[in-house]
């Protein structure tokens, strides 16, 4: 039997992790899928993963927010095939005029000039350089990085010009650029998070379909650490009731594996994230989605997210405070976050032209 309304039918989104695709909150008009009983919907396709190429002006992003660490960041690609069901960056797929849900996830968009942009920017004469922060929208080592290879190319770019990087991934792949990050790492130059949300096989298929397995995650800790890799474990997002139970378990296989730093999220809700992770729920744990929503009020002021700097990675109330207080005193007794790895920018410096003239930028 077809689904319909908000739900797509499991045939059409298998592999998938949102399980609707609601329109854009920009267009005009809005649409849902209605069975008329001649067995319509079954005849649709199912979605399949299609690779736009964009052309920005610049590479670099930048931002001022007080409560995160960078202040710029690179994104060699917009929407995740990884299809994690609480990406906080879904609702940015709007501005395409395409839907947060499934189209987020299955209609990407590559930046096949991004190395050569970020070149320009960093031979700027009025560059500074400061790390450069790389996976904070959406994954730099999903699935279509193996034909792309952008990622290593801006990795290739930042080597030549001694400019430091951190990057957040959930991907194995990571470590085809061991190579490039343990000689950058040598000199202070790299640092990589790997986000572990579950150590639940299940419940990782079913919440970030196409990314790593958990134990792949780990064994990519294990790899960049035995590399010399500097490695942060992020448990993110603490999802309540779903998998706020294993983040004492996840920090101990981190660290096993050569983790020495982590942090943690708690599962933030903005704009269309609250109705497809509502949608998620009712899909896959019809049971407990009440409580687990409630629970997420309960660290938002009431309210479904709460944006205030600050708040919004950690939220506020009882069971927030809870969660940040066994998180910390995981930490302590397991040895993470002893240090802080804080990259070098002092060996900055623009390579040498060879085309044997100076440069007129």
């Amino acid at each position: 039997m077809a689904h319909v309304g908000h739900q797509v039918d499991p045939d059409r989104r298998r592999g998938r992790g949102a399980v609707s695709n609601p329109a854009p909150r920009y267009e005009p008009t809005h649409r849902e899928d209605e069975d008329d009983g001649w067995g319509g919907l079954e005849a649709l396709a199912p979605f399949t993963t299609e690779v736009a190429v964009e052309k920005p002006r610049t590479i670099i992003t930048r931002n001022d927010s007080p409560d995160i660490s960078f202040d710029r960041s690179i994104n060699p690609y917009r929407g995740c095939e990884h299809g994690c069901v609480y990406c906080f960056a879904r609702p940015t797929h709007a501005y395409m005029g395409l839907s947060p849900g499934l189209d987020f996830e299955s209609k990407l968009f590559a930046k096949p000039d991004a190395a050569v942009l970020l070149e320009k920017e960093l031979s700027a004469a009025g560059y500074t350089p400061r790390t450069i922060a790389i996976g904070t929208n959406t994954d730099p080592y999903q699935p279509i990085e193996k034909r792309y290879r952008i990622m290593r190319q801006l990795l290739e770019v930042l080597e030549r010009f001694n400019h430091p990087v951190g990057i957040v991934t959930k991907s194995a792949l990571v470590t085809r650029d061991i190579d490039i990050l343990s000689r950058m790492a040598a000199r202070g130059l790299a640092k990589v998070a790997v986000s572990v949300t579950t150590l639940d096989a299940k419940l990782a298929r079913t919440m970030e379909p196409r990314a790593a397995t958990p134990e792949r995650r780990i064994e990519t800790i294990r790899a960049l650490a035995d590399a010399g890799i500097p490695t942060t474990v992020m448990v993110a997002p603490v999802m309540p009731a779903v998998n706020d139970a294993e983040i004492e378990r996840i920090l101990e296989r981190a660290h096993e594996a050569g983790a020495r730093e982590a942090g943690y999220v708690m599962l933030r809700l903005p704009l269309e994230v609250r109705d497809l992770v509502r949608d998620w729920l009712m899909a896959n744990y019809p049971d407990k989605a009440r409580h687990v929503l409630s629970l997420v009020k309960s660290t938002r002021g009431g309210k479904d997210y709460d944006s205030t700097w600050g708040q919004r990675m950690v939220g506020s109330g009882p069971y927030a405070w809870m969660i940040g207080r066994r998180f910390e005193m995981a930490c302590e007794r397991i040895g993470l976050n002893k240090r802080r790895t804080r990259l070098k920018t002092d060996l900055f410096a623009r390579p040498k032209s060879d085309k044997g003239q100076l440069s007129l930028f």
